[in-house]
């Protein structure tokens, strides 16, 4: 490999979205966070004010654009190309997701008429539809529609590709040639550390508080799990269940809630610095996802996030918690969605009420396998492997890896 090019590579992370008020903020400021720490220079891309510099402390490009559907998303993209051709040879690596793809033709034209090999244009899968197509409005079909359109066409398109899990590669059918790596969701362990000191557990006579933090969709199954702890409560258990979110079943459970005499409580959404304070007055964290598909290829945040915490984990047994889940000395398997294999689940946490302490410090040590910190590992990893076999550049950063490899 020739060194013509000896430098730390330069990654812009494009989000076409407001990252300020999105729930993928924390992914994206926390790795962008570690991967400047690698040596990594990284330039997150979002729509925003011109004076929004930053966001939770970390440097961002912000690009005005109208809150008008689908209109601000070119008007983005228009903006971000302006702001790509100023800046074109400073660019290693553009990673994008699929709202970019129908703009990628156009970018590696540009790149063509300068006769370069960079930026290369990466395509990041995280999640695929989460609607009930059987019940969507026309707009979310038509959103998950484009979302397979793009997949399909990201694999001529981009030049190379990471995904969340195997199963998402697998599931949105990247060709193994195109697939660069995976990494996965992660958690920040000093953030949680709180949430550890200050917690007090149940005795005897009190009830386990037991919750829920993220979307509060349809989808998610939570109905299912509120009627569950009526139903033990009903038979002699004391359990109170928090749910902390917004989402299109919001106010159906706020509803149900009023009915259960303090049982059952919804919060507000709050910021993701606040969520270890408010799981340190919980005992035991709730994954109620039903086995569907969109589930199995998914990793979630929170399973992380409460085992950080110190949270034994109730979860129903499906892929994406038994992928990461190998010591089951920490968790309570519902082995399905339902009410009844819910409230099994449940008896299950209130005979070993005396153990939850306990296995709260196992979830701790195996969160420590799933940090942002190793999930970013694999992202330079895969990003470089990538530069290093698309190009003949080499770079500083790459070339310290890999003699560290060797």
């Amino acid at each position: 490999m020739q060194n013509n090019n000896n430098r730390t590579p330069h990654l812009v992370w494009l989000f076409p979205g407001y990252l300020a008020a999105h729930m993928s903020s924390t992914v994206v400021l926390t790795m962008t966070e570690n991967l400047r720490k690698m040596g990594w220079k990284v330039s997150p891309v979002t729509a925003g004010p011109p004076e929004q510099k930053q966001i939770d402390g970390v440097d961002v490009v912000s690009l005005q654009t109208p809150d008008i559907y689908l209109l601000r998303q070119i008007i983005f993209h228009l903006k971000f190309i302006k702001f790509l051709l100023k800046n074109w040879s400073s660019f290693d690596i553009v990673l994008v997701a699929q709202t970019t793809v129908p703009f990628l033709p156009f970018l590696k034209f540009i790149r063509w008429l300068k006769r370069t090999d960079l930026p290369l244009f990466i395509m990041d899968t995280r999640t695929v539809p989460m609607e009930d197509m059987r019940k969507a409005s026309i707009k979310d079909k038509l959103r998950a529609r484009f979302n397979n359109d793009m997949n399909a066409l990201a694999n001529h398109w981009v030049a190379g590709q990471t995904a969340i899990t195997e199963r998402m590669a697998e599931l949105v059918k990247i060709p193994p040639q195109k697939l660069w790596g995976v990494w996965s969701s992660g958690v920040s362990l000093e953030l949680f550390q709180p949430a550890r000191n200050l917690r007090q557990w149940p005795k005897d006579d009190e009830p386990i508080h037991i919750t829920y933090v993220g979307v509060l969709h349809y989808e998610r199954n939570l109905m299912a799990l509120c009627q569950a702890v009526i139903k033990a409560n009903n038979e002699g258990m004391k359990f109170l269940l928090t749910l902390t979110g917004r989402g299109t079943q919001r106010h159906e459970l706020e509803e149900f809630a009023k009915t259960t005499q303090g049982q059952i409580v919804v919060n507000n959404a709050v910021p993701h610095d606040q969520v270890p304070m408010m799981l340190a007055k919980e005992h035991v964290g709730v994954l109620p996802f039903p086995d569907e598909e969109k589930y199995r290829v998914s990793s979630p945040i929170k399973l992380f996030e409460y085992m950080a915490s110190g949270l034994p984990i109730m979860a129903t047994r499906i892929a994406c918690h038994t992928d990461v889940i190998k010591d089951e000395g920490y968790v309570f398997w519902a082995e399905d969605s339902s009410v009844q294999g819910l409230l099994a689940a449940l008896k299950k946490i209130w005979e070993a009420r005396a153990s939850l302490q306990q296995m709260g410090e196992k979830a701790i040590i195996a969160a420590q396998d799933h940090t942002w910190e190793a999930s970013a590992r694999k992202l330079s990893d895969a990003l470089l492997y990538g530069l290093h076999s698309q190009t003949q550049h080499c770079f500083e950063l790459g070339e310290i890896l890999l003699e560290e490899q060797s």
